[in-house]
């Protein structure tokens, strides 16, 4: 295991824009990070360089105390699992997974015993002798990973290793890793635009945006506590709602209005909005509810047509038009409405996040909310505000 530190660690091509902006990130020993974000966010750029694979154009890294800039890959103690299998097609599982051992000179008796391991533990006894051709995806993949920690790395890097994978094998495989990764404990970055697999697998969740860190924390913090508009749209499935709003103030009182409704907002963190302030107000699906009368006596209510009915399962999500307005909700599966019916939707005020559109912060952070969510170079706030309606 080995702690990984970034200081002002940058990439720049030649004399374009940054590619990685410079950037600072501690990494725990033993600690699962998950670099998640859209394609083109420096994600997979970031975890090559920690590998060996690409040249730092500035700052520092360092791994198990050592800077790397000037090491080369071979001598990082990393291992690294890619998109594509990458296994020997000539070879046998046996073979590919030993071939690194095997070019070390380590002695055979060893060898076999660390390859019989490593198998055992990732559910490849019985595919030893196959050659890749005759594995399932799922199973190369598993291949791969066993070829990558026979060599008992100090740190393990995996770039998107389940995106060819369907959804049942991404599945299984997300389960496969985590396990190794409690019985291991080696340290392991992982690059995914798949927020599901972040939210599942991580410590910590590293979200990245336009070669910057938009925001990092356990998956729970990033999913309750998003601090921009983009990283509430980003994280969480189904998809945040967000309703288009401004601000109208009167001395201490801040009405939030938009086309579903005028809503008084009456916490103190909302003394900061100005009057015409372009907001968002976003809340999500599994906070809104079909309400019956006894539980829709504090909530913030709207109305609307349904427009679509997705069953999930034990849940559906329904799109309701409020006003020209697209909510959606996710409501029992066995008290699903129909296409065109007219509907009534609840929230609790304390479910809603307020976002400036100018900034992109969310400005309903309190103090706890705050300090869950971690901090970043400029004030970017939130948590959730008391609203009323009128």
């Amino acid at each position: 295991m080995a702690t990984i530190v970034c200081e002002g660690l940058m990439k720049q091509y030649d004399a374009g824009q940054p590619v990685l902006h410079p950037l600072d990130l501690h990494i725990d020993e033993g600690e699962f990070v998950v670099l998640l974000g859209p394609s083109g966010c420096g994600k997979s750029t970031m975890l090559r360089m920690i590998a060996g694979l690409e040249e730092i154009s500035g700052g520092n890294l360092s791994i198990g105390g050592t800077v790397v800039n000037d090491v080369p890959a071979r001598e990082r103690n990393v291992a690294m699992v890619f998109q594509n299998y990458a296994l020997y097609p000539h070879m046998s599982v046996y073979e590919n997974i030993a071939f690194g051992l095997r070019r070390l000179k380590t002695p055979m008796a060893e060898i076999d015993r660390r390859v019989r391991e490593v198998a055992a533990m990732l559910n490849l006894d019985a595919l030893l002798e196959r050659k890749p051709r005759a594995m399932s995806g799922g199973q190369q993949q598993r291949a791969a990973i066993a070829r990558a920690m026979i060599k008992t790395p100090a740190v393990f890097l995996f770039d998107e290793p389940l995106s060819n994978l369907d959804a049942r094998l991404r599945a299984q495989l997300r389960t496969d890793i985590k396990r190794l990764h409690q019985r291991l404990k080696t340290t392991t970055v992982y690059v995914t635009h798949d927020q599901l697999e972040a939210m599942t697998l991580a410590d910590r969740v590293i979200l990245m945006r336009g070669g910057r860190i938009e925001q990092e924390g356990t998956p729970t913090e990033l999913y309750r506590y998003p601090r921009t508009i983009f990283g509430a749209g980003f994280i969480g499935t189904p998809a945040m709602n967000f309703l288009d709003a401004s601000v109208q103030r009167t001395g201490e009182r801040v009405i939030a209005s938009s086309a579903v409704g005028h809503w008084e907002l009456r916490a103190n963190r909302f003394q900061r909005l100005q009057d015409g302030q372009a907001i968002k107000l976003a809340v999500r699906p599994n906070f809104v509810w079909i309400p019956d009368d006894v539980r829709a006596d504090d909530a913030l209510m709207l109305s609307g047509a349904v427009e679509l009915v997705e069953v999930l399962g034990a849940e559906a999500l329904i799109t309701v038009d409020c006003s020209g307005e697209r909510i959606t909700a996710l409501v029992p599966a066995n008290a699903v409405p129909h296409t065109g019916d007219h509907v009534r939707l609840a929230l609790r005020e304390h479910d809603l996040h307020v976002f400036d559109v100018a900034t992109g912060a969310n400005v309903s952070l309190g103090l706890a909310e705050e300090a869950a969510a971690a901090p970043l170079p400029d004030p970017l706030l939130h948590a959730a505000p008391g609203v009323g309606v009128h």
